[in-house]
């Protein structure tokens, strides 16, 4: 996408290894924060075939759209007919070290790691924060890459902002 590149509306594509709680997250972050602007998609590439419960409830109390949400394979993305994407971000560490599809479009790409609060051990409330600190780690980041001037910046600019994100 180079500087200039008259686009209104982007896709997104946020990848995991399960798509069953960070890339479902920030679907939904997205979906809410980018409306009119963007269309968020996630996907995994072994997809547990389930969205976590604990997900979820994080997005009900956030008031984002649970609808619709469901855990998925990144092969739906990677056909002819799928939405063109623009960009795809990588929010699980073993998601970022796969061999990914080739993306119709060529998308831009950065990996944007969040610990995997499904992982964690230990009593309801610290599972329940870790969830919490999984979506509060994609809000920020999605704020952030909202904010980026996408149509003036050029691509290499571009690329440098989005993989300075998923270090913040």
């Amino acid at each position: 996408m180079p500087k200039g590149t008259a686009i209104s509306h982007y896709n997104v594509l946020f990848l995991c290894t399960g798509n069953s709680a960070r890339s479902i997250m920030a679907e939904a972050i997205m979906n809410r924060k980018g409306a009119g602007n963007f269309t968020a998609y996630s996907a995994g590439s072994h997809p547990a075939g389930v969205v976590r419960p604990e997900a979820i409830h994080q997005l009900e109390m956030a008031g984002l759209s649970t609808a619709n949400l469901r855990s998925k394979s990144w092969d739906e993305f990677a056909t002819p007919d799928a939405p063109p994407l623009h960009f795809v971000f990588t929010v699980c560490d073993k998601a970022a070290s796969e061999v990914c599809p080739l993306w119709p479009g060529q998308p831009m790409t950065a990996h944007w790691g969040v610990s995997d609060p499904a992982a964690v051990q230990g009593t309801p409330a610290e599972i329940e924060r870790a969830f919490a600190q999984a979506l509060a780690v994609l809000d920020r980041r999605i704020s952030l890459f909202l904010c980026l001037p996408l149509a003036s910046l050029e691509t290499f600019s571009l690329q440098r902002e989005i993989d300075n994100i998923g270090k913040q």
